[in-house]
């Protein structure tokens, strides 16, 4: 405050003359000048001393828990002899034990982790495909894009790249990986740092080189080094200037010459700023390459495992899903049969989805379904499950979730819609008297007496009739589905309409998210399924609508004010949530804020009358040799089953004298959407449309 008022003539004056309220405010600033606003813990940070540390720092309960942290400030625990270190917790280092246990449940064979080599081939193929996605350190687009380019081939380029991918030292990644590949010559900045500079190509990468460059050429002791390596980082400029001085005067007495050794302490200074710890990045790099290791040799265990541990984040669990697919390792949902409490693979080599992981079924439902068929055998009906399984841990609720989820999908003439039947409004669920059926067979079973022959007496009681219902919509199954698991098991509700997303959507959710800059003033169209809805009023009373639109790759919410929630706030009603809707669009930037970007609604309409609404005319482009009898019988076939108003028009081209035909539409009206569905029958016909 002393500097302020020195500073700022108006403070002084406002403190002598100023309104009492000012005045005490600033009054009170002084009180409080120098106090500490607030108080936060370390998320890793551990202090050690010699002995009990209450004889070396102030120490205190940290706030809502009995740990006890020191109440020195962080940069400052140091200077009074304290070692502080950070032990990191790696969700990694679960994923590696889960896969480890995977692959030995199903192959047998026990990997001590340990021990892989180093050189193993297939992991470094991995890294030079950038196929790195779920592993450790090197899964993001601008790694893996590097990767490509460095064809990395031992430890050593796993480690520098490691060290390289960050703010600042980005930069020579590209002089890194010319390097390697002998498209630039290595220099280094003297020949006495060639040895411990050979391994990064001549490019100081970590701390320690920055050390031992001073401890070769400047003659400093470890510790010394260190001092110089701590100033650099933080640009102690006071400090670096004397010990520059020391430096060169050590270079001097080695017969390295001034101007040179000046010099390499300018690139040990420039190198600093972004240097990183070798020892810090070798172990993250040995760890990720471990992780690379088991997805090379074991891809469907190893994602499996990732995919256990990523359960609370919907859109990793979808990436990854994808990314396993990717591989041709199928992800299916669970099932009683077959699923283990998290992520298993099975003899087939598919992923299948844990039961643990069903919402309301959770550990101890899913240890008792298990432990009983591990036991028994497999369930062989809804009835041999309900009436073996502990229906205390296993109970209707948890029966439900596993309906809905498909878990008992195996079971020969059941589906889903079977188990929420009801004859009337009044009656319970089919689920709820299958529950009451097996509780009542559990009764009977456990007071039936023993004979004379010392045999129980079996229970004899008919299973009841699975009622006769309609399937549900696959639109309906799919929310059961996302409503119990998080996501869409066995499918996705856009599925059905890829050929409307890939005629009428020229971006995608995940790119409108993240690049709306590159779209500025230009139209856009998107496809999404409506997941949120929620109406509002403004300040001045004129409603408004949020709206949630969710794709393959991402969610984003909108929002609809004035004309555009009356003209299309139809399509976000309940009757229509989560269907899947068509959205034309314009990005521009907000009026009166520069550089707030809005997303202007031109257009809503539902995605599965986009085609119809859109379409007037098809022209299907075909050579001669695409036209034989089977070609005409299939076309026939397919105009029969699609009728509509859209015209179809066709364009052969004979490729050997490069002469086109375009024939009228003549009286062909078809419905595009039906009609391009069933092209695949065709074969690979080139359409355009109109």
């Amino acid at each position: 405050m002393k500097q302020a008022y020195k500073d700022v003539p108006e403070l002084n004056e406002i403190k002598s003359k100023g309104e009492e309220l000012e005045r005490k405010t600033l009054q009170f600033a002084e009180t409080l000048e120098g106090s500490a606003r607030h108080t936060g813990t370390h998320a890793c940070g551990v202090i050690i001393g010699p002995d009990d540390l209450i004889n070396h720092v102030p120490l205190a309960t940290a706030k809502d828990s009995e740990l006890m942290v020191t109440q020195y400030e962080g940069k400052l625990v140091e200077s009074v002899g304290m070692l502080k270190m950070d032990f990191l917790g790696l969700k990694t280092l679960s994923i590696m034990n889960d896969a480890i246990k995977n692959i030995h449940r199903r192959h047998g064979v026990k990997i001590e982790i340990e021990k892989i080599p180093l050189d193993d081939k297939k992991t470094y193929e991995l890294y030079q495909r950038g196929d790195t996605i779920g592993t450790f350190q090197f899964e993001s687009e601008g790694m893996r894009s590097y990767l490509k380019e460095l064809k990395p081939t031992n430890i050593e380029d796993l480690i520098a790249m490691n060290a390289l991918y960050r703010p600042g030292p980005m930069e020579f990644i590209p002089t890194f990986i010319r390097r390697k590949h002998g498209k630039e010559k290595v220099e280094y900045p003297h020949p006495l740092l060639e040895e411990i500079l050979k391994p990064t190509f001549g490019i100081m990468v970590y701390q320690e080189q920055i050390m031992q460059t001073a401890q070769i050429m400047g003659g400093f002791t470890l510790g010394k080094a260190d001092i110089l390596r701590r100033a650099m980082g933080k640009k102690k400029m006071d400090v670096m200037t004397a010990m520059k001085k020391e430096f060169v005067e050590g270079a001097e007495a080695k017969g390295i010459e001034k101007k040179n050794a000046e010099e390499v302490f300018d690139v040990m200074q420039e190198f600093a700023k972004y240097g990183f710890n070798r020892s810090h990045s070798a172990a993250y790099s040995v760890i990720a390459y471990q992780t690379s290791y088991l997805k090379a040799h074991y891809p469907a265990e190893y994602m499996a495992a990732v995919l256990t541990h990523n359960l609370n984040d919907i859109k990793k669990i979808t990436f990854f899903i994808d990314e396993s697919k990717r591989r041709d390792i199928p992800v299916l949902g669970p099932d009683v049969n077959e699923s283990h409490m998290n992520f298993m693979v099975n003899e087939k080599g598919e992923i299948r989805f844990g039961l643990a992981a069903i919402k309301n079924v959770g550990e101890s439902a899913a240890e008792s379904i298990i432990r009983e068929r591990e036991e028994n055998g497999p369930y062989q009906s809804i009835f041999d499950f309900a009436k073996r399984v502990n229906l205390k841990s296993v109970n209707k609720r948890s029966m439900e979730a596993l309906a809905m989820a498909g878990a008992f999908d195996r079971f020969e003439n059941t589906h889903r819609a079977q188990y929420f039947y009801r004859e009337n409004t009044e009656d319970t669920i089919f689920l709820e008297k299958i529950v009451k059926f097996a509780n009542e067979y559990q009764i009977q079973q456990n007071s039936a007496q023993v004979s004379l022959f010392g045999d129980a007496e079996e229970v004899q009681m008919v299973d009841p009739s699975l009622p006769d219902c309609p399937i549900w919509s696959k639109m309906e199954q799919l929310n059961k589905e996302k409503e119990v698991t998080g996501f869409y098991m066995s499918g996705h509700p856009l599925d059905d309409f890829k050929t409307e997303m890939q005629n009428f959507c020229n971006i995608t959710i995940n790119e409108l998210k993240n690049n709306k800059q590159n779209y500025l003033n230009k139209n856009i169209s998107f496809a999404g399924i409506l997941t949120g809805f929620a109406k509002k009023t403004t300040k001045n009373g004129s409603p408004f609508a949020t709206f949630t639109l969710e794709d393959f790759t991402d969610f984003e919410n909108f929002f609809l004010f004035s004309d555009d929630f009356l003209n299309y706030g139809k399509f976000l009603i309940d009757e229509v949530h989560g269907k899947p809707l068509l959205v034309k669009a314009r990005i521009q930037e907000r009026q009166y804020k520069n550089g707030q970007i809005d997303i202007r609604i031109s257009s809503i309409m539902l995605l599965s009358e986009s085609m119809e609404r859109n379409t007037k005319e098809i022209l299907l482009k075909l050579t001669l040799d695409n036209i034989d009898e089977s070609f005409i019988e299939n076309l026939e076939k397919i105009i029969k089953e699609s009728p509509g108003s859209c015209k179809l028009r066709f364009q052969v081209t004979d490729l050997e004298d490069n002469i086109d035909v375009k024939l009228p539409a003549a009286r062909l009206s078809i419905g595009a959407s039906g009609f391009l569905r069933n092209m695949d029958l065709l074969g690979d016909i080139e359409y355009k449309l109109f």
